[in-house]
């Protein structure tokens, strides 16, 4: 289950995105945000990723 939440950063030259994705603990079944900053080519891959 991930939440796509996009956020488009402007860096020095390069265009960067943060990406935001909620993964469910199957210790506890607590929900956490993981965040990444990456580039826009990379942020459908990394929601995609278990």
């Amino acid at each position: 289950m991930a939440k796509k939440t996009v956020a488009t950063l402007q860096g020095a030259s390069k265009k960067l995105t943060k990406a935001i994705k909620m993964v469910k603990s199957p210790k506890t079944g607590a929900y956490t945000f993981v965040e990444s900053v990456m580039a826009p080519e990379l942020v459908d891959e990394f929601l995609a990723k278990k």
